[in-house]
């Protein structure tokens, strides 16, 4: 009875912060509720048995949401002053979505001892093998390729959006390598002798 109270929770709260993701019109709340998505999406795959499966979606696309708000900052030229002035508007937004995951978490370690005693529990592999060895070897022997080319496939896009982004400004000095590597000393070093109670006159910036 517990888990399927927690399936309808979460199952609820995933489809209505996936809504809305597409219809939120500030980006920071965008974020936020996709965050809650992954929480929810990672509580469902710990019903089903697939620990392995529920920590990697909050390892690693919740710490990539990070990067994905980055990029959204940068494509979107938001203006951090803006921003920052509205952070009292957003705070209790963020605090609500805040308070939703704390109470999934707290009913997710409350439900795990009923779930394993439960009869539908996940039945184990006969060999005595993990989820996480299981999925490791269907991943690395019948998918091995798709793997790699899906690996590929995302340093291809994290490439071209650092491009898209990347801009390009003629006011700005930048670094030039092959002029620093071949200054010599006398180029570099200019040794002034200078007596006691005078100044130093510093030569202009041009003429340095």
């Amino acid at each position: 009875m517990i888990t399927q109270i927690a399936f309808y929770l979460f199952s609820t709260v995933l489809l209505l912060a996936a809504a809305g993701v597409v219809f939120a019109r500030n980006p920071v709340h965008s974020v936020l509720l996709l965050i809650l998505c992954f929480f929810n999406a990672a509580g469902l795959m710990l019903l089903l048995g697939a620990e392995f499966l529920a920590m990697i979606m909050v390892i690693v696309y919740v710490g990539a949401v990070a990067v994905l708000f980055l990029f959204v900052v940068m494509m979107l030229d938001v203006n951090f002053a803006q921003l920052r002035a509205g952070f009292i508007k957003i705070l209790p937004f963020g605090l609500a979505v805040g308070g939703v995951l704390l109470a999934q978490l707290i009913f997710v370690i409350n439900a795990w001892p009923h779930l394993l005693a439960s009869p539908h529990a996940p039945i184990p592999n006969p060999g005595n093998v993990t989820n996480t060895a299981a999925l490791g070897r269907v991943l690395y022997t019948d998918y091995f390729y798709i793997f790699q080319i899906s690996g590929v496939i995302l340093l291809v896009a994290m490439i071209g959006a650092i491009v898209l982004t990347q801009r390009h400004r003629s006011d700005t000095r930048r670094q030039s390598v092959a002029a620093q590597t071949q200054r010599t000393a006398e180029e570099t070093v200019h040794m002034v002798h200078v007596t006691v109670g005078t100044g130093v006159e510093i030569p202009e910036e041009g003429n340095a």
